[in-house]
Protein backbone atom coordinates (compact mmCIF):
# COMPACT_ATOMS: atom_id res chain seq x y z
CA UNK A 1 0.00 0.00 0.00
CA UNK A 2 1.40 3.39 -1.00
CA UNK A 3 2.05 6.17 1.51
CA UNK A 4 -0.61 8.37 -0.13
CA UNK A 5 -3.21 5.61 0.19
CA UNK A 6 -2.37 5.13 3.86
CA UNK A 7 -2.64 8.86 4.49
CA UNK A 8 -6.05 9.03 2.76
CA UNK A 9 -7.35 6.08 4.79
CA UNK A 10 -6.14 7.59 8.05
CA UNK A 11 -7.67 10.96 7.24
CA UNK A 12 -10.97 9.32 6.26
CA UNK A 13 -11.11 7.55 9.62
CA UNK A 14 -10.17 10.75 11.44
CA UNK A 15 -12.78 12.84 9.61
CA UNK A 16 -15.41 10.14 10.14
CA UNK A 17 -14.64 10.10 13.85
CA UNK A 18 -14.98 13.89 14.05
CA UNK A 19 -18.27 13.90 12.14
CA UNK A 20 -19.83 11.11 14.22
CA UNK A 21 -18.77 12.77 17.47
CA UNK A 22 -20.31 16.08 16.38
CA UNK A 23 -23.64 14.44 15.47
CA UNK A 24 -23.72 12.52 18.77
CA UNK A 25 -23.05 15.65 20.83
CA UNK A 26 -25.94 17.47 19.13
CA UNK A 27 -28.34 14.53 19.59
CA UNK A 28 -27.42 13.97 23.23
CA UNK A 29 -27.70 17.67 24.08
CA UNK A 30 -31.30 17.53 22.84
CA UNK A 31 -31.93 14.25 24.69
CA UNK A 32 -30.50 15.65 27.94
CA UNK A 33 -32.74 18.73 27.70
CA UNK A 34 -35.76 16.49 27.06
CA UNK A 35 -35.12 13.81 29.72
CA UNK A 36 -32.93 15.35 32.43
CA UNK A 37 -31.26 11.92 32.77
CA UNK A 38 -27.82 12.03 34.32
CA UNK A 39 -26.80 8.84 32.50
CA UNK A 40 -27.35 10.73 29.23
CA UNK A 41 -25.31 13.61 30.67
CA UNK A 42 -22.48 11.12 31.27
CA UNK A 43 -22.81 9.81 27.73
CA UNK A 44 -22.94 13.41 26.44
CA UNK A 45 -19.77 14.30 28.35
CA UNK A 46 -18.08 11.23 26.90
CA UNK A 47 -19.16 12.21 23.37
CA UNK A 48 -17.97 15.77 23.96
CA UNK A 49 -14.59 14.37 24.98
CA UNK A 50 -14.71 12.17 21.88
CA UNK A 51 -15.23 15.30 19.79
CA UNK A 52 -12.22 16.99 21.36
CA UNK A 53 -10.11 13.84 21.13
CA UNK A 54 -11.12 13.18 17.53
CA UNK A 55 -10.24 16.74 16.58
CA UNK A 56 -6.92 16.40 18.39
CA UNK A 57 -6.24 13.01 16.81
CA UNK A 58 -6.98 14.35 13.33
CA UNK A 59 -4.75 17.37 13.88
CA UNK A 60 -2.04 15.11 15.28
CA UNK A 61 -2.27 12.77 12.28
CA UNK A 62 -1.92 15.70 9.89
CA UNK A 63 0.95 17.30 11.79
CA UNK A 64 2.74 14.03 12.59
CA UNK A 65 2.70 13.09 8.89
CA UNK A 66 4.97 16.04 8.11
CA UNK A 67 8.47 14.87 7.17
CA UNK A 68 11.49 15.64 9.31
CA UNK A 69 12.99 19.09 8.77
CA UNK A 70 15.91 21.19 9.97
CA UNK A 71 14.16 22.04 13.25
CA UNK A 72 12.71 18.56 13.89
CA UNK A 73 15.26 16.02 12.70
CA UNK A 74 13.27 13.06 14.04
CA UNK A 75 9.90 14.18 12.66
CA UNK A 76 6.83 15.56 14.43
CA UNK A 77 5.23 12.45 15.95
CA UNK A 78 5.59 13.67 19.56
CA UNK A 79 2.60 15.95 18.94
CA UNK A 80 0.44 12.83 19.32
CA UNK A 81 1.66 12.40 22.89
CA UNK A 82 1.16 16.07 23.77
CA UNK A 83 -2.40 15.83 22.43
CA UNK A 84 -3.07 12.64 24.39
CA UNK A 85 -1.74 14.23 27.58
CA UNK A 86 -4.22 17.10 27.31
CA UNK A 87 -7.01 14.68 26.41
CA UNK A 88 -6.31 12.56 29.49
CA UNK A 89 -6.62 15.58 31.78
CA UNK A 90 -9.86 16.72 30.12
CA UNK A 91 -11.49 13.28 30.27
CA UNK A 92 -10.53 12.79 33.94
CA UNK A 93 -12.01 16.19 34.87
CA UNK A 94 -15.24 15.47 33.03
CA UNK A 95 -15.55 12.04 34.66
CA UNK A 96 -15.02 13.55 38.10
CA UNK A 97 -17.79 16.13 37.54
CA UNK A 98 -20.25 13.47 36.36
CA UNK A 99 -19.35 11.23 39.31
CA UNK A 100 -19.92 14.03 41.81
CA UNK A 101 -23.32 14.85 40.28
CA UNK A 102 -24.28 11.15 40.43
CA UNK A 103 -23.37 10.96 44.13
CA UNK A 104 -25.46 14.06 44.84
CA UNK A 105 -28.50 12.49 43.15
CA UNK A 106 -28.03 9.28 45.10
CA UNK A 107 -28.01 11.29 48.33
CA UNK A 108 -31.05 13.39 47.28
CA UNK A 109 -32.91 11.06 44.88
CA UNK A 110 -36.02 13.23 44.56
CA UNK A 111 -34.18 16.34 43.43
CA UNK A 112 -34.64 15.71 39.69
CA UNK A 113 -37.39 14.01 37.68
CA UNK A 114 -36.64 12.02 34.55
CA UNK A 115 -39.02 12.40 31.59
CA UNK A 116 -39.36 11.80 27.82
CA UNK A 117 -37.73 8.40 28.25
CA UNK A 118 -38.82 7.23 24.79
CA UNK A 119 -37.06 10.10 23.05
CA UNK A 120 -33.93 9.51 25.11
CA UNK A 121 -33.92 5.80 24.26
CA UNK A 122 -34.31 6.60 20.54
CA UNK A 123 -31.34 8.96 20.65
CA UNK A 124 -29.15 6.42 22.45
CA UNK A 125 -30.09 3.71 19.90
CA UNK A 126 -29.03 6.05 17.08
CA UNK A 127 -25.84 6.76 19.03
CA UNK A 128 -25.04 3.05 19.30
CA UNK A 129 -25.71 2.53 15.57
CA UNK A 130 -23.45 5.40 14.50
CA UNK A 131 -20.71 4.31 16.90
CA UNK A 132 -20.79 0.71 15.65
CA UNK A 133 -20.50 1.91 12.04
CA UNK A 134 -17.54 4.09 12.95
CA UNK A 135 -15.61 1.42 14.87
CA UNK A 136 -16.08 -1.06 11.99
CA UNK A 137 -14.51 1.43 9.55
CA UNK A 138 -11.76 2.39 12.01
CA UNK A 139 -10.93 -1.28 12.53
CA UNK A 140 -10.53 -1.76 8.79
CA UNK A 141 -8.29 1.30 8.48
CA UNK A 142 -6.19 0.30 11.51
CA UNK A 143 -5.62 -3.18 10.07
CA UNK A 144 -4.63 -1.86 6.64
CA UNK A 145 -2.39 0.99 7.81
CA UNK A 146 -1.12 -0.22 11.20
CA UNK A 147 -1.98 3.21 12.66
CA UNK A 148 -1.82 3.15 16.44
CA UNK A 149 -3.62 6.50 16.61
CA UNK A 150 -6.65 5.12 14.74
CA UNK A 151 -6.55 1.90 16.78
CA UNK A 152 -6.53 3.88 20.05
CA UNK A 153 -9.37 6.13 18.87
CA UNK A 154 -11.36 3.03 17.90
CA UNK A 155 -10.79 1.50 21.32
CA UNK A 156 -12.15 4.65 22.95
CA UNK A 157 -15.31 4.56 20.83
CA UNK A 158 -15.80 0.88 21.64
CA UNK A 159 -15.71 1.89 25.31
CA UNK A 160 -18.53 4.38 24.63
CA UNK A 161 -20.95 1.58 23.85
CA UNK A 162 -21.17 0.58 27.54
CA UNK A 163 -22.34 4.00 28.83
CA UNK A 164 -24.81 4.25 25.92
CA UNK A 165 -26.30 0.84 26.72
CA UNK A 166 -26.37 1.80 30.41
CA UNK A 167 -28.28 4.98 29.61
CA UNK A 168 -30.93 2.96 27.77
CA UNK A 169 -31.19 0.59 30.76
CA UNK A 170 -31.61 3.47 33.20
CA UNK A 171 -34.28 5.13 31.03
CA UNK A 172 -36.21 1.86 30.74
CA UNK A 173 -36.00 1.37 34.52
CA UNK A 174 -37.30 4.89 35.11
CA UNK A 175 -40.13 4.58 32.57
CA UNK A 176 -41.51 1.16 33.52
CA UNK A 177 -40.47 0.69 37.15
CA UNK A 178 -39.96 4.23 38.46
CA UNK A 179 -36.37 3.35 39.46
CA UNK A 180 -34.77 6.73 38.85
CA UNK A 181 -31.75 5.88 41.00
CA UNK A 182 -30.55 3.42 38.33
CA UNK A 183 -29.74 6.51 36.28
CA UNK A 184 -27.31 7.80 38.92
CA UNK A 185 -25.72 4.37 39.40
CA UNK A 186 -25.11 4.03 35.65
CA UNK A 187 -23.69 7.57 35.52
CA UNK A 188 -21.38 6.82 38.48
CA UNK A 189 -20.10 3.65 36.76
CA UNK A 190 -19.57 5.58 33.52
CA UNK A 191 -17.62 8.27 35.35
CA UNK A 192 -15.36 5.58 36.82
CA UNK A 193 -14.71 4.15 33.36
CA UNK A 194 -13.88 7.65 32.08
CA UNK A 195 -11.43 8.38 34.89
CA UNK A 196 -9.67 5.01 34.57
CA UNK A 197 -9.42 5.42 30.80
CA UNK A 198 -8.08 8.96 31.20
CA UNK A 199 -5.37 7.78 33.58
CA UNK A 200 -4.35 5.10 31.07
CA UNK A 201 -4.18 7.68 28.26
CA UNK A 202 -2.21 10.08 30.47
CA UNK A 203 0.29 7.40 31.51
CA UNK A 204 0.90 6.25 27.93
CA UNK A 205 1.49 9.81 26.74
CA UNK A 206 3.73 10.61 29.72
CA UNK A 207 5.84 7.49 29.15
CA UNK A 208 6.31 8.38 25.49
CA UNK A 209 7.31 11.98 26.29
CA UNK A 210 9.85 10.59 28.77
CA UNK A 211 11.40 8.47 25.98
CA UNK A 212 10.17 5.15 27.32
CA UNK A 213 11.56 2.19 25.42
CA UNK A 214 9.55 0.16 22.90
CA UNK A 215 7.27 -2.67 24.07
CA UNK A 216 9.21 -5.81 25.12
CA UNK A 217 7.83 -7.88 22.24
CA UNK A 218 9.17 -5.36 19.71
CA UNK A 219 12.61 -5.35 21.33
CA UNK A 220 12.69 -9.16 21.41
CA UNK A 221 11.65 -9.33 17.76
CA UNK A 222 14.40 -6.94 16.67
CA UNK A 223 16.97 -8.89 18.70
CA UNK A 224 15.89 -12.12 17.00
CA UNK A 225 16.18 -10.59 13.53
CA UNK A 226 19.65 -9.20 14.27
CA UNK A 227 20.87 -12.43 15.86
CA UNK A 228 19.85 -14.54 12.85
CA UNK A 229 20.75 -12.14 10.04
CA UNK A 230 23.41 -13.52 7.64
CA UNK A 231 26.78 -11.85 8.10
CA UNK A 232 26.01 -10.39 11.54
CA UNK A 233 28.42 -11.90 14.06
CA UNK A 234 26.88 -10.14 17.04
CA UNK A 235 25.12 -6.96 18.13
CA UNK A 236 25.08 -4.60 21.10
CA UNK A 237 23.71 -1.27 22.36
CA UNK A 238 20.16 -1.84 21.11
CA UNK A 239 18.31 1.28 22.25
CA UNK A 240 14.71 2.27 21.53
CA UNK A 241 12.38 5.13 22.37
CA UNK A 242 8.79 5.93 21.50
CA UNK A 243 7.31 9.18 20.23
CA UNK A 244 3.65 9.17 19.29
CA UNK A 245 3.08 6.23 16.97
CA UNK A 246 6.76 6.03 16.03
CA UNK A 247 9.48 3.85 17.57
CA UNK A 248 13.07 4.98 17.10
CA UNK A 249 15.67 2.19 17.03
CA UNK A 250 19.45 2.43 17.34
CA UNK A 251 21.41 -0.79 16.88
CA UNK A 252 25.12 -1.65 16.64
CA UNK A 253 25.92 -4.77 14.63
CA UNK A 254 29.30 -6.54 14.61
CA UNK A 255 30.73 -7.56 11.24
CA UNK A 256 33.84 -9.24 9.88
CA UNK A 257 36.54 -6.58 9.63
CA UNK A 258 37.77 -7.96 6.29
CA UNK A 259 34.48 -7.20 4.51
CA UNK A 260 34.46 -4.48 1.87
CA UNK A 261 32.53 -1.30 2.58
CA UNK A 262 29.93 -2.32 -0.02
CA UNK A 263 29.45 -5.76 1.58
CA UNK A 264 29.11 -4.28 5.07
CA UNK A 265 26.59 -1.75 3.79
CA UNK A 266 24.48 -4.44 2.09
CA UNK A 267 24.30 -6.49 5.30
CA UNK A 268 23.21 -3.47 7.35
CA UNK A 269 20.76 -2.24 4.72
CA UNK A 270 19.18 -5.68 4.39
CA UNK A 271 18.69 -5.98 8.15
CA UNK A 272 17.21 -2.48 8.29
CA UNK A 273 14.70 -3.27 5.52
CA UNK A 274 13.66 -6.46 7.31
CA UNK A 275 13.10 -4.63 10.61
CA UNK A 276 11.02 -1.99 8.81
CA UNK A 277 8.91 -4.67 7.14
CA UNK A 278 8.31 -6.42 10.46
CA UNK A 279 7.66 -3.16 12.36
CA UNK A 280 6.53 -0.44 9.89
CA UNK A 281 6.14 2.13 12.66
CA UNK A 282 9.89 2.12 13.39
CA UNK A 283 12.67 4.50 12.38
CA UNK A 284 15.90 2.47 12.32
CA UNK A 285 19.56 3.52 12.49
CA UNK A 286 22.16 0.74 12.28
CA UNK A 287 25.81 1.27 13.18
CA UNK A 288 28.45 -1.16 11.88
CA UNK A 289 31.31 -2.20 14.15
CA UNK A 290 34.19 -4.61 13.62
CA UNK A 291 33.64 -7.83 15.52
CA UNK A 292 36.21 -8.66 18.19
CA UNK A 293 38.57 -11.37 17.00
CA UNK A 294 39.03 -14.32 19.31
CA UNK A 295 42.72 -15.14 19.66
CA UNK A 296 43.68 -18.71 18.66
CA UNK A 297 45.17 -20.83 21.49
Amino acid sequence: MSGNTQTRLKLSAGLGSLLVAGVLVALKLWALAATGALSIAASLADSAMDLVMSAGALAALIYASKPADDDHNFGHSSVEDLTALAQGIAVAASGAVIGWAAIERLIWPGAVEIGAEGAGIAVMLVSIGLTLGLVIWQGRVARRTGSRVIAADRLHYLGDLLPAAGAILSLLAARYFGLTQIDSIVALAASGVMVVGALRIFKGAWDALMDRQAPPEVITGIETLARNWPGVLGFHDLKTRTAGSRIFVNLHIELDGDLSLREAHEIGAGLKRTILLAYPQTDVIIHKDVAQQVASP
